[in-house]
């Protein structure tokens, strides 16, 4: 796939903290609609890469393109200009407030902290936008339902279903998922992985995930970090079979 077609690509990425170095040449692409995952030992430059892709890592050097167009890596509070939206690892509910409200908080609290546009100030013009469009993104995540429960009432399947919903808040292009599977019960992952599928006929989806069931049955395509740098990329079975992925699962415990 070439850049020109390519939703997302970085190449040459560089991080280092002090004298760490925590990602080394690390290259990745995701087409348009496509979902990619992104995998690897404990420790291998995961989420630093996420970071490096949301402005909370600044790389050392390397290049990104969006839309086959050369870009600064972002800034924090840039990403919704840009259509990407990244869910974390917590959910981190308010017990105390409704699904709702959880989701339109969280649409202003990522605003605060510059991982949702700004412009979601509050005036009832645009709390009215941020209710409406939190409504559709629940009914997205088939949670539409439980929208006046009270978070503390939910299932922990219910809860990764929000967190995802406040992602959807900005209608990324791009959407980078954070474990999404993690904790989640045989019945609840088919049910993520059915979700994974349709979210990405809307969008593009970058995902770390330690199930290896939803990595073989959602990812067109996946990358294998360890160490900082990518050992193997190429499709689900090609992965599978690749020397130098065996031996960096050997004995790490990872699934």
């Amino acid at each position: 796939m070439s850049t020109n077609t390519a939703a997302l690509q970085v190449e040459r990425v560089n991080v280092s903290f002090g004298g760490l170095r925590a990602l080394h040449d690390v290259y990745l692409e995701i087409g348009k609609n496509e979902v990619v995952g992104l995998i690897g030992p404990n420790g291998a430059g995961k989420t630093t890469l996420f970071n490096a892709l949301c402005g909370l890592v600044t790389p050392d050097s390397g290049e990104l393109h969006l839309d086959g167009k050369k870009s600064d890596f972002p800034k924090p509070h840039e990403l919704v200009g840009l259509g990407i939206a990244r869910t974390l690892q917590g959910v981190g509910l308010f017990g105390d407030l409704t699904v709702l409200e959880n989701v339109m908080i969280g649409a202003q609290h990522l605003a605060e902290t510059g991982l949702i546009s700004a412009a979601f100030a509050r005036n009832n013009k645009d709390e009215d936008r941020i209710r409406d469009r939190a409504r559709v993104a629940l009914e997205r995540v088939y949670a539409g339902g439980i929208a006046h429960r009270r978070a503390d009432t939910l299932s922990y399947p219910d809860t990764k279903r929000v967190a995802i919903a406040r992602a959807l808040v900005s209608e990324p292009k791009i959407l980078m998922l954070d474990e999404p599977a993690g904790g989640l019960g045989a019945q609840d992952i088919e049910w993520m992985n059915l979700l994974i599928k349709n979210l990405s006929a809307d969008m593009s989806i970058l995902l770390v995930e330690h199930h290896m069931d939803v990595v073989m049955s959602v990812c067109s395509k996946l990358y294998v970090l360890n160490f900082g740098e990518v050992i193997a990329s190429g499709d689900a079975e090609t992965v599978r079979r690749d020397p130098a992925v065996m031996a960096a699962y050997l004995g790490t415990g990872s699934k």
